[in-house]
């Protein structure tokens, strides 16, 4: 099953390295993360996907949580539609940011607009604001690196401890108590986080917050607050960290587990310690509370889950977008992607790359406000 997955995510990426060379030429553009034209992997994909007087270019910037999903989706609507799209994947922050200075058609964000933010998108937004639209769910897994043992439990003091340099060492008496039967080494725990602003690490540290707050004593947000550890930018530099350091543990979604890079089991008091997949993020993202007002879909998700086979580290990536007062020139193209990306093939397609769909009530709803957009 890993191997599958694997083996998924290198044709997957590979494909997509000549497709969005392509793009970034197109966009002019000197940053890596873009995509673009290419063949859809399914003509019949392709063929389902309405175009709606879509044309041009679309600027987009933001989760990189979200990338690998944004790449397959572009190259199947681009293929169908002939639109280019660039989408950088700088970071939640990053991509918030530029779109309330009204860069883009649209920006992703594993963490919903603050009030403040949604204050700013007024000034984009002309007779709108910004929203949140939930389009991608995952697991956030901890992947780690540590020679002669496949598989690992933690639970969430642990790895409070773990990303606060409070444990610093696998064989402590801590992670040993969680893995009696894994012979763990005398090896020095590099733990990595996110150097930019990003919604990985505000929910990962969502979790630590509502679980173990004796242990995270910090107020949470887009940057890292723990003490210590190596950072890097994105989830793929975060994903490289770890592969090339013995000892390392990280946090990132799904798709980057593989090549070297294992994935921990968390002990969330449930009778079985709990894997990263697409089915336990799902049944996580189940239960979530629609908390936004008006078109906003912001949601609540459970950090404290104990349900059985429930993964209780998940984000949800919403592409944010104005209600009203998009502009014109990008309007067609903007609402035409975002109807493909939250349809039923293109939410199917996400489950082939290890991202979750988002449930059918929920992105019933989606579908709903986009249709709506102005």
């Amino acid at each position: 099953m890993k191997l599958q997955r694997m083996n998924r995510r290198a044709l997957t990426l590979g494909a997509l390295a000549v497709s969005g060379a392509l793009a970034l030429t197109a966009c002019g553009s000197d940053d890596n993360g873009g995509t673009a034209t290419g063949t859809s992997s399914s003509s019949a994909n392709a063929s389902s996907i309405k175009c709606d007087n879509a044309k041009g270019q679309l600027l987009a910037d933001g989760s990189s949580a979200q990338k690998n999903a944004i790449d397959a989706w572009v190259k199947a609507f681009s293929q169908a539609c002939g639109v280019q799209i660039n989408y950088k994947g700088g970071g939640s922050g990053a991509g918030v940011t530029s779109f309330n200075q009204g860069q883009l058609a649209f920006a992703g964000s594993d963490s919903a607009l603050k009030p403040e933010e949604v204050t700013a998108s007024k000034q984009v937004c002309s007779g709108g604001q910004g929203i949140d639209l939930p389009m991608v769910g995952g697991p956030i897994a901890l992947g780690y690196n540590v020679p002669g043992v496949d598989n690992l439990v933690l639970d969430a003091p642990t790895l409070a401890k773990i990303f606060d340099s409070k444990i610093t060492k696998w064989n402590d008496a801590a992670i040993k108590k969680l893995n009696p039967s894994a012979t763990l080494p005398d090896l020095k725990i590099q733990a990595f986080h996110r150097s930019d602003e990003s919604g990985t690490t505000d929910n990962f540290t969502k979790y630590l917050i509502a679980t173990t707050p004796d242990n995270w004593k910090y107020s949470g947000g887009k940057a890292w607050q723990g003490k210590g550890g190596q950072s890097a930018a994105g989830s793929a530099g975060v994903a490289a960290g770890v592969k090339q350091t013995s000892g390392a543990i990280g946090y990132f979604e799904l798709s980057y587990v593989g090549d070297g890079v294992k994935a921990v089991s968390i002990n969330t008091g449930a009778a079985a310690p709990v894997a990263p997949s697409t089915e336990s993020a799902t049944k996580d993202i189940a239960a979530a509370q629609v908390v936004g007002t008006g078109s906003d879909l912001t949601l609540k998700l459970d950090y404290k889950t104990k349900a059985e086979g429930a993964y209780p580290i998940t984000l949800v990536t919403y592409e944010i977008v104005c209600d009203k007062g998009n502009k014109a020139a990008t309007l067609p193209a903007t609402k035409a992607f975002l109807t493909y990306i939250a349809s039923e093939d293109g939410q199917k397609l996400l489950s082939t790359i290890d991202y979750a769909p988002i449930p059918d009530a929920i992105i019933t709803k989606v579908r709903s406000t986009i249709a709506g957009l102005s």
